[in-house]
C-alpha cells in the first residue's frame, strides 16, 4: 500500500514539475534543475513500479489518475499567482520533504518485512529527494532575489 502511495506521489510530482518547468522563462538554472528532476521522478516511478511488482502488487491506475488531476489543479492554481516562481520553490521544497518522510517510512517497513532489495531502492529514492530538497534550499535565496529584482524593474515580468 505505501509503495502504491509513493508511486502516486511520484506521478503527482512529475505532473507538477513538468508544468512548472514549462512555465519558467526567466530562471534558467531553476528550470534546468526541475527538468532534470522530472527525469529523476520518472525513473523513481519506474523503480517503484518494479518494487510493487516484486510484491505481486499492481500500480493503482485510479490513484495515479487522481494524483495527476490534483497536480494539474495545483499547477493551474500556481500559474495564476503573481509570485508563482517564489511560491513554486517553497511548494517544491515542502513536497520534497513529504517524499523524504515517505521514503524513510518505506525503508523502515521494507527492512522490517525482510525486503532488503526494496529497502535499498527506497534508500536511493530517499537520497535523491534529500538532494533535490538541499538544492532547493541552497538556491532559494538566489531565486527569491532574482524574482525581487525582476519585480521591481519596470516592464519586466518576474512571475515566471
Amino acid at each position: 500500500m505505501w509503495l502504491q502511495d509513493a508511486y502516486a506521489m511520484e506521478q503527482e510530482a512529475e505532473t507538477m514539475l513538468k508544468a512548472m518547468a514549462g512555465r519558467l522563462e526567466h530562471y534558467p538554472e531553476l528550470r534546468a534543475r526541475i527538468q532534470a528532476h522530472v527525469e529523476e521522478t520518472r525513473q523513481q516511478s519506474s523503480q517503484l513500479e518494479t518494487c510493487i511488482a516484486r510484491l505481486d502488487g499492481s500500480v493503482p491506475a485510479a490513484r495515479g489518475m487522481l494524483a495527476d488531476a490534483m497536480a494539474a489543479m495545483h499547477a493551474a492554481g500556481n500559474s495564476m499567482m503573481s509570485d508563482e516562481v517564489a511560491k513554486g520553490v517553497g511548494i517544491s521544497y515542502a513536497f520534497e520533504h513529504m517524499e523524504i518522510a515517505s521514503y524513510r517510512a518505506l525503508v523502515i517497513a521494507a527492512r522490517e518485512a525482510g525486503h532488503e532489495d526494496i529497502a535499498a531502492v527506497c534508500s536511493r529514492l530517499l537520497a535523491e529527494g534529500e538532494a533535490m530538497a538541499q538544492w532547493l534550499l541552497e538556491h532559494h535565496e538566489s531565486v527569491i532575489l532574482a524574482f525581487l529584482a525582476r519585480e521591481t524593474t519596470e516592464g519586466v515580468t518576474a512571475k515566471r
